[in-house]
Formats: structure tokens, C-alpha cells, sequence
């Protein structure tokens, strides 16, 4: 079965209005396996922030616009996995976490939840969305601290799932999500909707 390839962008990849709408539309046709990867030095740095701070009267609906995102990712009804191919950064490693599995690059790049070093707390639903996928200890050593993990520290910790090298993190992640090809759409929907119940619950939640 083909497995489908995201390409979030080249640049830092924030979820502005424009590339929320793009990548719904994506998930919109995603029939098979689902690969989810950056073209530069970022997987994602998150929130548009400029955009958020300009258009204040409308974070209601970014934020729920965004938490969607992240439930429709939660829920796939396909095996997904993010190659994180850089930086991946508050709401864009969110979007990681998402995924059903996680392959890091081994030599650069952050994954980093920054929100007690920046004052942004946690929605109800993104922190269920972490914790939904985390060992206690892990989910306070990445949440708390807005400590920066390489990807050995976050592979040690169960931040991510495997690492590779640069050329190879697509393909490692390809490989990862063919082996899972075939599943049954409904029966794997129905499994994990029910897995994430409690998060998919709190991101379809107004905050």
C-alpha cells in the first residue's frame, strides 16, 4: 500500500491559518500509511505566535482550529509516524506526539516542550494529548523543565521511538509504517479512539 507523505514546509513550519487549512485538506485524502516530515533544519517550531499576537480576537478558534489537528492525528485511522527531521518545537512537537510513532534524527535537532520556560501553560487537552503517550516520569522531565533533547536523550526517555541519521529519517519512518500497511481502517479507528478517549475528549474541548 502507497504510503503517504506530508511535507510540512521548508521553513520553520508554524501552524498559521493557511497551513492548518493545508494540512487538514492532506488528511482529508490520506488513505493509507501516513509519513509526516520538514524539508529544512525544523520538523515544526508550532504556533504561529506573530499571527496569534496580531489576531488575539481569534485565538479561541486558532487554538481549537489547532487542537483538531491534533485529535484528527491522534485517531487516523492508518498507521502514522513522524520523522522528525529537525527542530521540533511546543505545538509542533505536540504534533509528533500525535502520531502513532516517532523516528528523530540522531545528530541535530530539539525536541522540546518550552511552555514553563515561555509562561504558556498547557491546555487541558494538549497536556492529555503528552500524557496520553508518556510514562509519568517522562511527561514531567519534558513538561516541566522545557528542557531541549537530542535525539538519543529523547529516545532514552520515550520521547520518540527510534532515531536514524539525516538522509535516513524518512526512509527508517517509511519502512516502520509499511510494515504496518493493511490494517483495517475501521477496526484501527474504533481502537484508537478508544485508547485516547480521555485526550481526544479535552482537544475537542473549548479551552
Amino acid at each position: 500500500m502507497t504510503v503517504s507523505v506530508f511535507d510540512l514546509g521548508d521553513d520553520e513550519n508554524r501552524f498559521s491559518p493557511d497551513w492548518l487549512q493545508r494540512a487538514h485538506s492532506f488528511l482529508d485524502g490520506v488513505e493509507g500509511p501516513l509519513v509526516t516530515t520538514g524539508g529544512g533544519k525544523f520538523y515544526s517550531n508550532g504556533l504561529d505566535l506573530d499571527w496569534l499576537m496580531a489576531n488575539g480576537d481569534k485565538a479561541s478558534e486558532y487554538v481549537a482550529d489547532v487542537q483538531e489537528l491534533f485529535a484528527r492525528v491522534l485517531t487516523l485511522p492508518v498507521p502514522t509516524v513522524a520523522a522528525i527531521n529537525g527542530h521540533a518545537f511546543g505545538a509542533g512537537a505536540m504534533l509528533a506526539m500525535a502520531h502513532d510513532f516517532r523516528v528523530m534524527r540522531s545528530d541535530r535537532g530539539y525536541f522540546c516542550f518550552p511552555e514553563a520556560d515561555i509562561n504558556i501553560p498547557f491546555t487541558p487537552g494538549m497536556a492529555a494529548l503528552i500524557q496520553g503517550k508518556l510514562t509519568p516520569s517522562a511527561a514531567i522531565a519534558s513538561m516541566t523543565t522545557g528542557r531541549r533533547f537530542g535525539g538519543a536523550d529523547a529516545l532514552s526517555v520515550g520521547l520518540v521511538d527510534e532515531i536514524a541519521a539525516e538522509g535516513d529519517v524518512v526512509k527508517v519512518a517509511t519502512e516502520r509504517v509499511q510494515a504496518l500497511a493493511g490494517k483495517d481502517r475501521g477496526t484501527l479507528g474504533a481502537i484508537k479512539a478508544t485508547m485516547f478517549a480521555p485526550a481526544v475528549t479535552a482537544l475537542r474541548t473549548p479551552a
